[in-house]
């Protein structure tokens, strides 16, 4: 999520591990280029229901409509509290694998399925003691998925050789008339369409900084099921970016922590990056998430763009289908 101006954005995800006796999680806050994370590790237990781990203390106030995201005082100087109010209806997701293209043949691929939806957030994000306010209807997004996650364990699980991080290339923007969330277009509360709308593989044409190779701008033609084709123009706002390596997505930037990976005492850590260096983007590049001024047909919005940088510069550059320049 993000505030109105755009200056302050919030990533925070965490997970559960049955089989590792392990939870973790993490939170980002990105204000003004400078990018703060707190990580928190512990011993899973039996209580499922407590989802606090250290200072990174989420519950659900309703299900499926009303989440508090809460983030307590630490030593790397940021906090919040943060209502999530869900405004989309979830459909469920199932993706299907065949089990003999599996490594090694037979198993499952890694996969995992849930729902996902888009939110209004209230609340505040306090950083080094100035607080930004996040009044009512600033927009956010969230999901929650369950199964054999991705790249989880890191590069000592990843069978075949192949670390997974996430989709390169994602789009999430609510506009007034329609929605983006990936592959899908989700309805509100109360639309009498039924499900939600597929969006089709899109068409990419993007632009990345030169001395870096990570995103920038991009325009994206998207096909939905309904017949509609839309062009969604991206243009990235300053350096608010979640740069989600350090929330483990293929290995934290200074010890390598992959999901599911950390093994010891329980542990909270955290640092803070000056993203408005090339070089440090550069050295957290992976799996990003963009704070963008999103357009479509007239309507702007802001939302977030989501490659894995640098891949998705070497996709354009080596002209994989749908992959292309923005000149």
């Amino acid at each position: 999520c993000h505030d109105p101006s755009g200056d302050t954005m919030v990533a925070v995800g965490g997970s559960f591990y049955p089989n590792l006796d392990r939870a973790e999680a993490y939170a980002i806050v990105n204000h003004k280029g400078q990018h703060t994370t707190v990580r928190g590790f512990r011993a899973l237990g039996v209580d499922r229901a407590d989802m606090g781990i250290g200072p990174i203390q989420p519950r659900i106030v309703q299900g499926m409509r009303w989440w508090r995201f809460e983030l307590e005082p630490n030593e790397w100087g940021i906090s919040y509290q943060l209502d999530f109010k869900d405004t989309t209806r979830q459909t469920f997701r199932e993706p299907l694998s065949n089990s003999s293209r599996g490594t090694p043949p037979g198993r499952r691929g890694d996969v995992t399925t849930g729902f996902e939806s888009f939110g209004t957030v209230e609340g505040w994000v306090e950083v080094h003691g100035k607080r930004i306010e996040f009044p009512a209807g600033c927009f956010g997004t969230r999901d929650r998925h369950w199964g054999v996650g991705r790249g989880v364990g890191g590069p000592p699980m990843s069978l075949g050789g192949r670390l997974h991080v996430g989709t390169s290339g994602n789009g999430f923007a609510a506009f007034p008339s329609w929605t983006l969330w990936g592959d899908r277009a989700f309805y509100p509360f109360g639309d009498e369409r039924k499900g939600h709308a597929v969006v089709h593989k899109p068409t990419r044409r993007l632009r990345f900084e030169p001395e870096t190779n990570i995103f920038i701008e991009g325009i994206v033609d998207y096909r939905l099921d309904t017949g509609k084709t839309k062009q969604v123009h991206y243009e990235r706002i300053g350096n608010q970016t979640a740069y989600l390596r350090c929330g483990m997505y293929g290995g934290t930037p200074d010890k390598q922590i992959h999901q599911g990976g950390y093994e010891g005492p329980d542990l909270v850590e955290g640092e803070t990056y000056d993203v408005n260096d090339p070089a440090v983007r550069t050295r957290l590049a992976g799996l990003d998430e963009h704070l963008c001024k999103v357009s479509c047909d007239g309507e702007v919005a802001t939302g977030f763009y989501q490659p894995i940088d640098p891949v998705a510069y070497e996709a354009c550059r080596d002209g994989r289908p749908g992959w292309a320049f923005l000149e």
